[in-house]
């Protein structure tokens, strides 16, 4: 198809309007109302006109026939569409649909153009529904189509994005040749300057002063292209990457696009059983390869129908149970780390236990008494052919639903697995490796490499005085917002080359979240903030946990992407780990937190108490004098404005006792004069800590210092 193609532009439109209507009409069967039918009133009257203009006239009549049903909605305040007009939208879809699949067969070679509809629609791929057909079918119950399996990777693998990626990497190559050129041009500014200085000392003799005014200007104006020349390739780089990264990103197909087929299949399985079921969506957003996305999709439509069938009751048995009328089918996507986890989970019934071990056992798979916990009968369902179902229907009873998840998870090497809630559901996970990944990372520095941390995860940005650092790299642990985060060096955990020998240097914390949990990454320095794609790490190159795959640079190079699962799992490890080795090699002694305030006591001793500490409290310089007396500490942390004995009256106090001299204590206030740090200093303070210039790791320094 060349630019003289006056389809081209119509395919990519029409398909994006089949998408919204195919959605809409679902939106309108689940929630009525004026808004849904006049934003597929729209969706329809685009897709006619622009039909007519192509003269696709079989498109846009049925186009028209769906405008009709929806008319006499449009002014309704609560326009619920009769069933049989659903199912006439529905079909009227279909057809659309099926039209608009078969202008994406390729034209014969003899022809000039293409035919506005083909005769014959191309041999199908295997799939678990049959393609839908070119010519309108002589009966109006066509099957669904599948909008997001197969047409949104066919719209990714465009030829103008291959041409697109191939003009990139034909600039990128160009950028080296570029780079020697502006070597040898500084080079040539460097021997002008040696010229000029030569002639300004006497060591060259020139007569013409013009000559030498030359030099001076060739000189000036040599040093200036130069650096002009090496800023705009360092531009042209960037912006390159980027590029590259994103043109990448758009061969990925997000998971939202099978959502529909998903909800449509979920749809007719409940109009085919007489049931009242809602779907629901998440992780639209999660971006991969569309080979993968269109294997789990065929999958997935066997699932969903599965739950539907086998696991939504009828309306009186939920009734009867106390659940909603209406069932619920959920498809959740997650990227974890280098996998892609595919969730369905329902509200329903949950799979019929005795059901099954009666069917395992009339097929064989289960020795008839055999002692089979719950679990092991939900596996049987995995190899195929188990079904409870009472009969055979177009939707259901051929107990091949599961079977055709564990064949791909087997294609992709990745897992299956069922979890049964007896009377509250069932959820069936898929986990697959990741081919190709879009994302948007964070580059950052650590012991001489460079890495990409997935931005999603990234919480936010610390930056760590080199004190502050060491500190947090002793203890693998880093106070941050009220909380000690478990601290993890990144050239630690990438094994990189670090000078061991080097005076501390500061750095920046990366706080991270994952598996509902948070930790701090050490690095050096950030890098900028890049859009990539992630491959696979090659079978024969095991890596550590942290690393997730790799993507490429604009030279070719590997870079490393870091998987954030790992990432804290490592913290938590090594945080763990570090706390261990402190109990083992001495016991710690409990503080005493004197203050009047609650906020300030709750507050540290949440922080002493995240870092490992038993902490008791006292509200009072009295009460914290006789909790000092009943018990041994090994540190007193005190305020000083409190009514009655106030804080120096209290260190004092200790300081004077005999049995509590020996326990060191810091003082906490507000009062930041240096009058008052010295009286401090004087009643016997080991540290003195100002509340407006709070600092919860040099807090915990100071503890880890005195406290032996």
């Amino acid at each position: 198809m060349g630019d003289r193609d006056p389809l081209r532009y119509f395919r990519i439109e029409a398909r994006e309007l089949v998408d919204q209507i195919s959605a809409g009409v679902l939106d309108l069967d689940q929630q009525p109302g004026p808004d849904q039918v006049s934003r597929l009133l729209r969706f329809a009257h685009t897709l006619k006109g622009a039909a007519r203009v192509v003269k696709q006239t079989d498109i846009a009549d049925r186009a028209h026939e769906f405008e009709e049903v929806l008319v006499p909605h449009r002014d309704e305040t609560t326009p619920a569409v009769p069933a049989d007009q659903m199912r006439e939208l529905l079909r009227l879809n279909d057809e659309i649909s099926g039209f608009v699949a078969a202008l994406s067969a390729p034209a014969p070679p003899v022809a000039t153009e293409p035919p506005p509809v083909a005769t014959e629609p191309p041999p199908p791929e295997p799939a678990p529904e049959p393609a839908a057909p070119a010519a309108p079918p002589p009966e109006p119950a066509a099957p669904a189509p599948d909008p997001g399996g197969e047409r949104a990777p066919e719209r990714a693998a465009t030829a103008d994005l291959d041409e697109l990626l191939d003009a990139i990497g034909e600039a990128s190559s160009r950028i080296a040749p570029l780079r020697d050129g502006g070597r040898t041009l500084a080079r040539l500014h460097r021997n002008v300057e040696t010229l000029a200085d030569r002639l300004r000392v006497g060591r060259t003799t020139v007569s013409d002063a013009s000559a030498r005014t030359a030099v001076r200007r060739l000189s000036g104006d040599l040093g200036a292209l130069g650096r002009r020349l090496t800023d705009a390739i360092d531009q042209v780089e960037r912006e390159l990457d980027e590029v590259r990264g994103r043109a990448e990103g758009l061969r990925l197909v997000p998971a939202g696009s099978i959502f529909t087929a998903l909800r449509r299949a979920v749809r007719d399985a409940a109009d085919a059983e007489g049931k009242r079921v809602r779907f629901q969506a998440t992780g639209a957003d999660v971006r991969m390869g569309p080979h993968l996305l269109n294997l789990i999709s065929g999958a997935f439509l066997h699932v969903v129908r599965n739950a539907v069938v086998h696991g939504i009751e009828p309306e009186p048995r939920r009734l009867a149970a106390g659940k909603p009328a209406e069932g619920t089918v959920s498809v959740h996507v997650e990227r974890r780390g280098r996998y892609a986890e595919f969730r369905c989970t329902d509200d329903g019934r949950g799979f019929d236990l005795a059901a099954l071990r009666r069917t395992a056992e009339e097929r064989g798979l289960l020795t008839p008494g055999a002692d089979a916990g719950p679990q092991a009968l939900i596996d049987l369902v995995l190899h195929g052919g188990i079904s409870t179902a009472p009969g055979v229907t177009e939707v259901a009873g051929r107990g091949i639903g599961m079977d055709v998840a564990r064949d791909v998870a087997l294609q992709l090497g990745g897992e299956v697995a069922i979890a049964n809630r007896p009377g509250h559901g069932a959820t069936v996970r898929l986990i697959v490796p990741l081919t190709l990944l879009s994302m948007n990372g964070l580059i950052v520095e650590a012991g001489h490499t460079t890495a990409t941390m997935p931005l999603d995860a990234v919480r936010r940005c610390v930056r760590l005085a080199a004190d502050e650092m060491a500190a947090a790299t002793a203890t693998a642990r880093l106070a941050h917002e009220g909380e000690v985060l478990p601290f993890l060096p990144l050239a630690g955990a990438l094994q990189a080359a670090v000078d061991e020998d080097a005076e501390p240097r500061s750095g920046v914390a990366v706080v991270l979240a994952a598996d509902r949990d948070t930790v701090a990454i050490g690095v050096d320095r950030l890098a900028g903030i890049t859009t990539l794609v992630a491959r696979p790490l090659p079978d024969l190159a095991p890596a550590a946990p942290v690393i997730a795959s790799v993507s490429i640079d604009l030279d070719g190079n590997p870079r490393l992407v870091l998987d954030a699962h790992g990432l804290v799992a490592e913290a938590r490890q090594e945080s763990t780990t570090a706390r261990s080795d402190t109990v083992s090699t001495r016991p710690r002694m409990p503080i005493l937190v004197v203050d009047d305030s609650l906020t300030t006591r709750m507050l540290e001793r949440s922080i002493l108490e995240s870092a490992g500490y038993e902490v008791d409290l006292a509200a009072s310089g009295e009460e914290g004098l006789e909790r000092a007396r009943s018990r041994e500490y090994g540190l007193y942390l005190s305020d000083i404005d409190m009514p009655g004995i106030d804080g120096f009256t209290f260190v004092a106090r200790t300081k004077a006792d005999p049995q509590l001299a020996h326990v060191p204590a810091i003082l906490v206030s507000s009062r930041a004069s240096a009058e008052d740090k010295r009286k401090g200093t004087e009643v016997g303070a080991s540290a003195y800590v100002i509340k407006g210039e709070f600092n919860q790791e040099e807090l915990l320094a100071h503890i880890r210092r005195l406290i032996l």
